[in-house]
């Protein structure tokens, strides 16, 4: 599956970043690639995702995002079992709610993740020591 997840996400590279957006080569943020490759490999998606603003998550307590993949993905819950296809929950600043989303899509020493990701759009990025501390859950899809 995992291998499904990433060749489902890669077909996003490049698609330009939107917020809110979901729509492979028009926009996307970091919950819609992850909507979008939900849509690749399941079909419909299981909840309608609610208007958000871009600054969401900085009121509040709120962990929407986590919330949500506990309800429909499953939980990586080994610490040391990253495997491509998982998807990646990121909290941006100590003390703030988990607002950022990817896909891992390299793992071991080299990893690397995709994510859509302001003024830059849908990438690869290197998980570098920075990104991997703000891990905060990983999931895989079901």
């Amino acid at each position: 599956m995992g291998e499904a997840v990433v060749n489902a996400a890669r077909e996003w590279l490049g698609t330009p970043y939107v917020h809110q957006a979901s729509v492979m080569g028009c926009g996307a943020d970091c919950l819609g690639l992850i909507r979008g490759v939900w849509r690749q490999i399941h079909g419909a998606e299981p909840e309608v995702t609610p208007a958000y603003t871009a600054d969401w998550a900085e009121c509040g307590g709120t962990e929407v995002l986590q919330d949500a993949a506990m309800r429909h993905l499953l939980p990586v819950l080994d610490r040391d079992d990253w495997q491509i296809g998982q998807v990646l929950l990121f909290r941006m600043r100590q003390g703030a709610i988990a607002k950022h989303l990817g896909i891992l899509s390299q793992a071991g020493a080299e990893a690397r993740f995709l994510h859509a990701y302001t003024y830059h759009g849908v990438i690869e990025s290197p998980l570098t020591r920075p990104w991997r501390s703000r891990v905060v859950a990983r999931f895989r899809f079901p």
